[in-house]
């Protein structure tokens, strides 16, 4: 390109940027965004923790174990309003089709689109393209920023599999600042006894009734600027807050059977209402066994993160429950060491339904460990897990080595692929739970201040009966670290047991009770000047500790290094001086005896 051209081109993309169908339309105004939940919508979310209330008002539909299936008219806007940076972005996008005159036509798919409508705020733009592929045209938008003297960006690309029911290869590219997902319109052709189909272009209109609901299967089609509802009947879903699919339910599901849980997990963020036939496929015995079979555990899992991560999870727990998904989408083990408890998925589902009316309750310290807005959201999702694992926290199953390893380990790590530390956590706060349930007794009588006395004491150490709540509290703390309100506040949701119906746990009494045992064990290890107490560093180190002791290594620095630990808990104010003069002692007095 000669130096003349390049530097007349900027100018002539100004001139079409300033009469773009996106700038010369306007616009359009919607109506307020939706008020659709019976539970405050951004309970527990991170924005909302430091203010929200902690009151239990509008808790009380939950307690039935149920979705409430009746939901207000939804509120929905008239068109799209675009923000500068979407506007930008959409410029751009319609500069490259023009340039290289490839009479594309542009369309944001989907959860964007819906979002807008109902007055959200979205970043999760998806393109679909009539003419072309996803690469092919992250390709011309590279070429095109070469043009302007732009950095070219890398392109990602995700190939379709179809035995995992991913049939569409999508392109990724970041475009100023935010990424953005391209992949073809598409129709599909099934063979005679097939179920992975022949995937082709498509029209819109196909490509829209191939979609997995009809909220999701709106277009905004940025070349003319407009809302597109091909199916005839997204908006009006959209309305009146129902999750319906495109084609018939049962045919969609087994098309993809992952869509089950997207159906649920949209019903629950908007409470939405499962209409009645997608109800009957999702329960399909035929439908759960490819969702079982066909969908990788990692897609499961990710579904199933986002659910926990959302608004309203319970009512997302309710869903899987009551259509017969749970031992589904959280599979057990087959070498199990005891039997699963009699109706195990209510007895789960009751314990998460409780533990969310609960943390409503007694509000946002249950998950204060965490010192931003992303590491309390985390305290949330983990919490939320131990709950809803808690009645299977003692059972084990048998590896291949023919180890004992929890239940609640398998299902998060191998049933939904999660982190391996969000298993670790879900255990340590498991076994926490189980010893803040002596601790709350301890921190709240003097009853057992002997008992728990002789059981940390040894020879080399005797705990003065005033510290003795402390040690222990200590003790555990350190174990659980930062994790420890979760820890109690499991223990209150479980000591004594939550009952398999949990009806008497809804009772405003049960659950002011519950409230006011974790409020006071808090309070107890806050004014103990525990908090925090994992950073604690020893005194003294293994080197330190074997020349005082006078050997060589060996089990018994271990054991003197877990005294240290309960000596510095017993006296805080201690210095290394007065420690090392306390071993030298202890070691005198044993070694006369």
């Amino acid at each position: 390109m000669s130096l003349r051209l390049r530097g007349l081109l900027p100018r002539l993309l100004l001139l079409r940027r300033r009469c773009s169908p996106l700038r010369r339309r306007g616009r359009l105004r919607g109506w307020p965004p939706p008020l659709v939940s019976a539970i405050p919508s951004r309970a527990f979310g991170s924005s909302s923790l430091s203010a929200r209330a902690c009151a239990l008002s509008g808790l009380s539909g939950m307690a039935a174990g149920s979705p409430p299936q009746q939901r207000c008219v939804v509120e929905v806007r008239e068109g799209v309003e675009l923000t500068e940076k979407e506007e930008r972005i959409f410029r751009r996008l319609l500069d490259v089709v023009h340039h290289f005159g490839l009479g594309t036509q542009l369309r944001v798919a989907g959860g964007w689109v819906r979002d807008k409508l109902l007055g959200k705020d979205s970043t999760d733009i998806d393109i679909a393209l009539d003419n072309m592929t996803g690469q092919n045209f992250c390709e011309k938008v590279n070429e095109y920023s070469e043009l302007l003297g732009e950095e070219q960006k890398g392109i990602g690309v995700i190939q379709c599999n179809p035995d995992q029911s991913k049939h569409l290869e999508t392109a990724r590219m970041l475009i100023f600042d935010i990424w953005i997902d391209f992949v073809n319109l598409r129709s599909e052709k099934y063979a005679e006894n097939s179920r992975i189909p022949t995937v082709e272009i498509g029209t819109a209109k196909e490509d829209a009734f191939r979609r997995d609901l009809t909220i999701n299967s709106l277009f905004f089609n940025i070349n003319t600027n407009s809302v597109e509802d091909l199916t005839g009947r997204g908006i009006e879903h959209l309305k009146k807050g129902l999750i319906v699919t495109p084609l018939p339910a049962k045919a969609t599901f087994l098309d993809d059977p992952l869509r089950v849980l997207r159906a649920i997990r949209f019903a629950a963020r908007f409470n939405f209402t499962l209409t009645e036939d997608l109800k009957d496929a999702a329960s399909d015995e035929k439908v759960k066994s490819e969702l079982g079979s066909k969908i990788s555990k990692e897609r499961i899992g990710h579904e199933v993160d986002l659910m926990m991560s959302d608004k309203h999870p319970v009512n997302a727990m309710c869903y899987i429950r009551d259509l017969g998904l749970f031992y589904v989408v959280f599979a057990f083990p087959e070498k199990l060491d005891s039997p699963v408890p009699d109706k195990c998925d209510r007895l789960c589902v009751s314990h998460i339904e409780v533990a969310w009316n609960l943390a409503h309750s007694i509000g946002c310290s249950v998950f204060s460990g965490g010192s931003d807005s992303k590491s309390q959201d985390e305290h949330r999702r983990l919490c939320l897990y131990s709950a809803l694992f808690t009645p299977v926290r003692n059972i084990v199953y048998l590896d291949k080595k023919s180890k004992k390893i929890p239940v609640a380990n398998y299902i998060i790590r191998d049933s939904l692929k999660l982190k391996a530390s969000d298993a670790d956590t879900v255990v340590n706060v498991h076994a926490a739970s189980e010893k803040f349930a002596e601790l709350i007794d301890l921190l709240e009588s003097n009853e057992n201040l002997t008992t728990v006395k002789e059981k940390l004491d040894d020879e080399y150490l005797e705990i003065p009966t005033d510290s003795v709540k402390r040690v222990l509290a200590g003790l555990i703390l350190r174990e659980i670290k930062d994790f420890w309100r979760v820890a109690l506040f499991i223990s209150t949701l479980t000591y004594p047991e939550v009952s398999s119906g949990s009806d008497s746990l809804s009772q405003p009494d049960e659950l002011h009770q519950r409230k006011e045992k974790y409020t006071r064990a808090e309070r107890s290890i806050t004014e103990l000047e525990l908090d925090g107490v994992w950073k604690m560093k020893p005194l003294l180190d293994g080197k330190a500790i074997m020349g005082i002791m006078q050997v060589k290594g060996g089990p018994l620095i271990g054991k003197w290094q877990q005294r240290l630990l309960k000596w510095q808990l017993a006296y805080p104010k201690g210095t290394t001086d007065e420690c090392i003069e306390w071993m030298k002692q202890s070691q005198s007095k044993r070694q006369k005896v």
